[in-house]
């Protein structure tokens, strides 16, 4: 079968941990990509130049300055930070009256349709944009639609970039809940790839959330690779799903989202009430997402030490 023909997409967020990714995954497809970037900006200027991108200015909190710039896009991607991921319906209301057909969120972490993970703070948020979608469905008469990806952590990300999971430096790691709890986890070049195979099966993935990721794990396992590449035992604390509640209520009380926005989705990680582990649903197949072996995992954390 051959593929599907490239079409026009637009992409906000194209500099952050998973924008260049999805960039890449996009171009390499042969699609044509806008690139938004926020007024007075800089950052885009360190994309690297490419025939099928450019790059547009835009006030991204006014739909009328954002609409012009999806004219003949009939998809928008969203991979905006977490600190604007409540702030995303300008570019779903520019993306309505631009006439774009498929929305894309800023979702790419837990299980959104969870009940227990969508009161943690920053998921509560996407949910709001996920309502904000459907009403926005039925107002075109479904000629506007949605996919939103659930992926999990960012197995690479969060390994090479953050002392969560594991602290190398340290040589030592926090075992939420015991470190036994399977979740699962995606690589940024997945997360990307699950972008490109929603814009090549519109039908299949429309007004609902898909399930991707590269591997379950524990906590345990990647700990276990880490020693035994390094030859030693790590220190190791504990903590419950008891303690990171309470952190985050205390984050919120004192409007510390930072810390709320952090510790949610390792809480929602660390619990197989969250719904993180995806093995009994997930679209892997249909996005065109191949598994990785356990040679490959412990090649991943082997390359951190």
């Amino acid at each position: 079968m051959s593929p599907p023909p490239p079409t026009h997409v637009a992409l906000v967020g194209a500099t952050g941990s998973l924008g260049p990714a999805i960039l890449a995954a996009l171009l390499a497809a042969s699609h044509t990509v806008t690139v938004l970037t926020r007024i007075g900006s800089t950052a885009a200027a360190k994309l690297p130049p490419h025939p099928n991108m450019d790059i547009k200015e835009v006030d991204l909190g006014d739909a009328r300055s954002i609409a012009p710039a999806f004219s003949g896009v009939s998809v928008v991607i969203s991979s905006v930070a977490a600190s604007a991921i409540a702030s995303q319906n300008p570019l779903i209301d520019a993306a309505v009256a631009a006439g774009v057909q498929r929305f894309i969120p800023a979702e790419y972490g837990l299980d959104s349709a969870n009940a227990k993970a969508a009161l943690l703070p920053i998921i509560k948020e996407k949910v709001d944009t996920q309502t904000y979608l459907n009403a926005k469905v039925r107002e075109t008469g479904g000629t506007f639609s949605w996919t939103a990806i659930a992926n999990g952590w960012f197995l690479d990300w969060v390994l090479q970039s953050t002392d969560i999971l594991l602290d190398v430096k340290e040589r030592r790691a926090t075992l939420y809940n015991g470190g036994d709890v399977p979740f699962s986890a995606a690589l940024l070049r997945d997360i990307a790839q699950a972008v490109v195979g929603i814009v090549a099966k519109p039908e299949e993935t429309k007004n609902r959330v898909v399930y991707v990721h590269s591997a379950v794990v524990t906590q345990k396992q990647l700990l276990r690779y880490a020693e035994e590449r390094d030859g030693r035992k790590w220190s190791t604390s504990v903590q419950g799903t008891k303690e990171l509640l309470e952190e985050i209520k205390g984050a919120v009380e004192k409007e510390d989202f930072d810390t709320a926005y952090r510790v949610a989705p390792i809480l929602g990680c660390s619990d197989l009430g969250y719904g993180c582990d995806f093995s009994d649903h997930v679209d892997n197949e249909l996005l065109g997402i191949k598994e990785m072996s356990e040679a490959e995992l412990r090649e991943l954390v082997e390359g951190l030490l």
